[in-house]
């Protein structure tokens, strides 16, 4: 049964953008490649407001999660997180030998400049962290960690923008950090399947003197075939013509237009949470693509079967607080109505459910 989802991801993808995958299949050494590839680059640039470079690769955002590290650090990292895709930041980074120091908030806190309050000292050569943790619905303001950072040394600083990035303004331009990593499936609206890094200069510097980047990852090897517009490998021909013509979507919406979308229905969330037994994230950094309630005694099981039998699919909690919450997804291509219209029918089930 065809499911309509307000997940966290992969997210809803419209059949226009389906369509868009079906063009005839190109080689990814010829002409008809590096104009696409040279299109995305760009719109990428202007709809983020960066100069930054924009490398792609075929996969899950985990790759560049891991690629920055591989090149922006030799040893010493700070791993700052708050919830699930923190902790998983922090697991990569160990395991690719990297010695990381851990400091943690509460879940359903955002970090905070007081939570790293002397911890960047001058052997810190990275400091990597979630904007929007998947897994509590918390949004943290870049903003506030990397002048804190930046107060105390100079570091890398690398931001995990997976549930965050085109739903939510992270202003580049003045945060000036040096990796953004995101990827296709969740406030793109694509299927899943590219990973996405926007990279300072200052990375790219300090790439050329770490050593074991790998080959994959290796952001000296990506911009030397990304600034002919030629990928390192072979990509996903069909995912990048959806990926261009959702740039072209994006910009005829403007972004300021998406980001207030995405507060309108993040909003429309947290007022029916009342219904139940409200959200789980602190008030002042709550996510506006994704909406952590708390279940409280609500039979989630039952209630999203329900719900999905009528067409329509949320996701369930995610590690620490996977019992004790749901989510919603509301980011992408939805509408402050097709929210509306969740919620009406989340309304219904939940009176059958009582």
């Amino acid at each position: 049964m065809s499911r309509e989802l307000f997940t966290v991801g992969p997210v809803n993808v419209e059949p226009e953008v389906l369509q868009a995958m079906t063009r005839p299949m190109i080689t990814h050494r010829s002409k008809d490649y590096k104009a696409l590839h040279g299109s995305i680059i760009e719109k990428f640039k202007k709809l983020l407001d960066t100069d930054m470079d924009i490398f792609i690769v075929g996969g899950s955002a985990s790759i560049f999660l891991e690629g920055a590290i591989r090149n922006g650090a030799n040893s010493n990292v700070l791993g700052i997180s708050n919830g699930s895709f923190g902790e998983r930041w922090i697991e990569i980074s160990k395991l690719n030998g990297k010695n990381v120091k851990e400091i943690r908030a509460p879940w359903g806190k955002a970090m905070k400049p007081a939570d790293i309050e002397g911890a960047v000292d001058d052997t810190i050569e990275a400091v990597h962290f979630v904007s929007n943790e998947s897994s509590t619905g918390v949004l943290s303001s870049i903003e506030d960690l990397t002048d804190e950072i930046r107060k105390q040394n100079d570091p890398l600083i690398f931001v995990d923008g997976v549930t965050s990035v085109t739903g939510v303004d992270l202003n580049l331009r003045k945060n000036d950090i040096d990796a953004l990593i995101f990827g296709t499936q969740k406030a793109l609206a694509l299927p899943p399947g590219l990973a996405i890094m926007a990279v300072s200069e200052k990375l790219m510097k300090k790439a050329k003197e770490v050593k074991n980047k790998g080959f994959y990852t290796d952001l000296i090897k990506l911009k030397k075939n990304n600034d002919e517009n030629y990928a390192l490998t072979t990509p996903p021909v069909s995912l990048m013509y959806a990926l261009d013509f959702q740039l072209d979507r994006m910009a005829s919406e403007g972004m300021a237009s998406r980001y207030g979308r995405h507060k309108e229905m993040g909003d429309l969330v947290r007022k029916w949470s009342s219904k139940l037994f409200g959200m789980f994230p602190e008030k002042e950094y709550m996510s506006n693509t994704i909406g952590v309630l708390n279940r409280g005694t609500l039979d989630f099981e039952n209630f999203h079967k329900s719900l999905k039998s009528k067409g329509y699919e949320i996701s369930g909690g995610y590690g620490d607080v996977k019992e004790t919450t749901f989510r919603i997804g509301h980011m992408g291509d939805l509408t402050p109505e097709r929210i509306k219209g969740l919620l009406s029918v989340m309304d219904e089930t939940l009176e059958e459910c009582q």
